[in-house]
């Protein structure tokens, strides 16, 4: 067996020389080209997110993620599909690109027959330097089965044809297959290859076993194929359980513990195989009249009530204030790229950071179970002032080194734009431009500097995520620095940044300044504030754990007339999110308020809960 072992390696570098060789020139050709394919891509290249992680971005949150990354959102049907597209539309080109390949060879040939040579040193343009000299050596001078062009040139380094590839490899086989006839003594023997076969035949029964296997393979996934739901489209779902309640005296004597709910159902679609087209369908019931009472005191004209404490599930994405388990059209979104740029279209449930970075990292879930318990530790506030529909540009910068993949972004979304009536529409109800620019340094700090210009109509909220909890209430914060009575602008300065001090430790936070003008009258000028930070230790226990805590102070507006309220508001947070398995996660926490509603005389609120959350 080891003497039919070592002949059968003698002959066989006749056959992988000849493939290497003969392919060198292909492959060299082929590195060429995507090395400036790669060059070519680099320059557009985030969260993704979202993402990317909008998506970056959604990556760098989306993300991105968006993006972000964004995109990895199609299935293997649809890569199918395009594959089949691509090939079709490119049939003729590659007619016209095999003619022409055909022709060049024809005419390089013409008068210029190929001659066969017998010793390397013919070649003038081979050097012993040259990385394939060896293996051209031994077909030249051992197999004799290599031809150069009268000039004396091989010209290696020459893209080739299919039709030298196929004439350079038959003469090789032709020539082995000679000298495995003549049976020489240091070539395989004719009883060799008749102990080959014997083995092929005592394996018989294990080939048949393989080949059973892959047939069956095959036949499952035509079945997979021809029932599924479709070649584009593929269906990404979370549920939400969430059983809360207070946890001291005072906020019991209010409240009593409650178990909810809130389901999202992704479609996620892609044309090309670079877009994604969401239409996700939600429902629960923790709306916003469902949240636990604080205690606090309505304040101003219309006796309005503080939004802080609010949780992530408790944003059920249909603009009432309790939809008690109605379905809902929650968010309709299309991403694309557009050159170095990502375009973001919104025709509802549209917000910023479906498209900007929010540099949280850990805390931020796009308002879904598996980040923060609450909405003011997923992000900066300044990404809730507005919503709806609309488009954003997310245009990427920087390629490596020092400055990673960064991005600049704009954004415009309006949060009636389906009502044609005066004060509404498009332009000229309640709307939010945004304006970031995100710096991504090395692989561990990040840092971005936002600003979002926004009109209110009367009875609005500044920061109410373009009415997507409830018609005219905020998401975060207090009421002094929510409410608008009449009209108002408002212009917020915000920055965010996180640093990732190793694997296991990552911190971040943020800050925003808001300045409101009325348009109408003086008690809707005022300033309001936030800020936050946070420490998230990944992987803690487990892989795919996360501890977080968070602390900081709710949008809140000190003494504004017709308010009151001197006093800082403060929200302390920290859960766990420990994973169960790869689509479920529970994440115990706790949300401590001190001086709700901006005022110290108010009881301090302890919320404790325990969120099961699914995904598939």
């Amino acid at each position: 067996m080891s003497n039919i072992l070592w002949k059968s390696f003698v002959a066989s570098p006749a056959v992988l020389a000849a493939t290497l060789l003969i392919s060198t020139t292909a492959i060299a050709a082929q590195n060429s080209n995507n090395s400036e394919a790669g060059k070519t891509k680099a320059l557009p290249t985030e969260n993704q997110q979202v993402a990317t992680s909008a998506s970056a971005l959604a990556s760098d949150n989306l993300q991105t993620s968006t993006s972000a990354s964004v995109l990895t959102n199609s299935t293997t049907g649809t890569k199918v599909a395009q594959k089949s597209e691509t090939l079709s539309q490119s049939t003729q080109t590659n007619d016209v690109n095999v003619l022409q390949q055909v022709n060049n060879y024809s005419n390089e040939g013409t008068n210029k027959s190929q001659s066969q040579v017998t010793s390397v040193s013919q070649f003038s343009d081979v050097q012993p330097t040259d990385w394939a000299f060896q293996a051209l050596q031994s077909l030249v001078e051992r197999y004799g089965c290599i031809a150069g062009y009268p000039n004396g040139t091989f010209r290696g380094n020459r893209a080739m044809t299919r039709y030298e590839f196929a004439a350079g490899l038959n003469a090789c086989l032709d020539r082995v297959n000679e000298l495995i006839a003549t049976a020489t003594s240091d070539l395989v023997r004719k009883e060799d290859l008749a102990t080959l076969q014997r083995l092929q035949e005592e394996f018989s029964a294990e080939l048949a076993t393989l080949r059973g296997r892959v047939d069956a393979l095959e036949a499952r996934t035509a079945e997979l194929e021809a029932n599924q739901f479709s070649t584009t489209t593929k269906l990404a779902g979370e549920a939400i359980f969430a059983l809360s309640a207070p946890l001291l005296n005072s906020s019991s004597d209010r409240n009593r513990a409650v178990l909810q709910d809130r389901v999202r159902l992704d479609l996620q679609t892609s044309f090309t195989g670079k877009d994604v087209l969401h239409t996700r369908l939600a429902t629960g019931n923790g709306g916003f009249s469902n949240k636990f009472d604080l205690g606090t005191r309505p304040v101003g004209p219309g006796a309005f009530q503080t939004s802080e404490g609010t949780q992530t599930f408790n944003i059920t994405g249909n603009g009432t204030t309790n939809n008690n388990n109605s379905v809902s059209l929650d968010w309709l979104s299309y991403y694309v790229p557009i050159g170095p740029a990502q375009l973001y279209i919104a025709a509802t449930g549209g917000t910023h950071s479906d498209y900007a970075p929010t540099v949280n990292p850990y805390f931020e879930d796009f308002d879904g179970g598996n980040g923060a318990l609450s909405t003011f530790a997923s992000r900066n506030p300044i990404y809730n002032i507005g919503g709806g529909a609309g488009g954003a540009l997310n245009i990427k910068f920087g390629k490596g080194g020092l400055l990673r993949p960064s991005s600049i972004t704009l954004g415009y979304l309006a949060s009636n734009p389906n009502n044609p009536g005066l004060g509404s529409g498009v332009f000229n109800g309640n709307y939010a431009a945004l304006g970031q620019i995100n710096f991504n340094l090395s692989d561990r700090f990040a840092i971005a500097a936002t600003y979002v210009h926004g009109y209110l109509k009367g009875g609005s909220s500044v920061f109410d995520e373009g009415g997507t909890i409830a018609s005219n209430f905020g998401v975060v914060g207090t009421a002094q620095a929510n409410r608008v009575i009449n009209a108002a602008e408002v212009n917020s300065y915000g920055v965010e940044a996180s640093f990732r001090l190793s694997d296991k430790i990552s911190l971040s936070g943020f800050g925003t300044y808001s300045d409101v003008s009325g348009k109408v009258s003086r008690i809707d000028n005022f300033q309001s504030w936030t800020y936050g930070g946070g420490v998230a230790f990944p992987d803690l226990g487990k892989k795919g754990n996360v501890l977080g805590l968070f602390a900081g102070a709710e949008p809140y507006a000190r003494n504004r007339r017709g308010f009151g309220g001197s006093d800082t508001p403060i929200h302390v947070e920290g859960f766990y999110k420990y994973r169960v398995s790869d689509n479920i996660s529970i994440t115990p926490g706790v949300i401590y308020l001190i001086s709700p509603g901006q005022n110290s005389n108010n009881d301090d609120v302890l919320i404790g809960t325990l969120r099961t959350t699914f995904t598939f």
